[in-house]
């Protein structure tokens, strides 16, 4: 079964994109079909994976959005594009913030995204939504879509704090819309394990959160050429293989891949 996974967190600038494209591309040098949707209209995603101008592109998920919204035909393989890199990529543009809009007068609203994505994740092994760093009708749309979301949280005192917000958000998510939604897990995220603030907030939120929530043991390094590959357009996989924010990526797609493994067996059990 296709796993969908929501990378999410309102708070900007904590390494969601960067998570959706490693993991993304570490699953898939693992043998996984993988396909990378681009939610946000700042269009990260497809910048960091080369594409430099989305505006320019003619099809992006605005595009998808607009089909299920007017109930027409969507063609196996539309407006995606295969990476260099072994994974398949929805790009976004600015037009899908006009579409964070129009979802509001649309009937079913939460759920436009989740009709795409029914359509085409019997392709894929793994399907990753990157968000947008707000808590608005796309993001809604893609943790309805989703099975599962992860949270990537920089080690400082004000990103950790946004995290109360982010899980009422899943919560209510959960409740009201996708009762199957569940956190895959805590992402620590640009540790400094040199300074006392950020082993302090690791310990926090370990505290915290890890009696209820799955907290990643990976924890991603401040990196210098993680943040370059952006520009590069490349995972840090093909920039700096031998990095240790490589090391630390690899160690998390397997978490991933463990963590369904566990979670197929225990089902499994039940069954039996």
């Amino acid at each position: 079964m296709s796993k969908v996974i929501a990378v999410a967190n309102q708070k900007g600038g904590v390494g969601k994109t960067t998570t959706a494209v490693n993991l993304g591309i570490g699953l898939a040098n693992e043998g996984k079909r993988v396909l990378l949707v681009d939610c946000d209209p700042q269009a990260d995603l497809t910048k960091s994976l080369g594409y430099e101008n989305p505006d320019d592109m003619n099809i992006t998920l605005s595009t998808v959005m607009q089909k299920v919204i007017e109930e027409q035909p969507i063609e196996n393989g539309f407006g995606i594009l295969r990476h260099a890199e072994g994974v398949d990529i929805m790009p976004s543009n600015i037009e899908l913030s006009g579409m964070e809009t129009a979802l509001v007068n649309i009937m079913s609203r939460e759920r436009v995204l989740k009709e795409y994505i029914g359509q085409v994740k019997d392709n894929y092994d793994y399907v990753l939504l990157d968000c947008a760093p707000t808590l608005g009708m796309l993001t809604i749309n893609a943790l309805t879509a989703a099975n599962e979301v992860i949270i990537p949280v920089q080690a400082q005192f004000l990103p950790a704090k946004g995290l109360e917000q982010l899980m009422k958000t899943v919560a209510k998510v959960r409740r009201q819309i996708n009762p199957n939604l569940k956190i895959g897990g805590i992402l620590l995220t640009m540790v400094d394990n040199r300074t006392n603030l950020a082993r302090n907030v690791s310990k926090v939120i370990r505290d915290t959160y890890g009696r209820n929530l799955n907290i990643f043991k990976t924890e991603i390094p401040s990196s210098i050429r993680a943040a370059e590959t952006s520009a590069a357009g490349k995972s840090i996989f093909a920039y700096d293989k031998s990095g240790k924010a490589a090391e630390a990526y690899k160690n998390l797609t397997k978490e991933v891949i463990n963590s369904g493994k566990a979670r197929s067996k225990h089902r499994s059990d039940i069954i039996r």
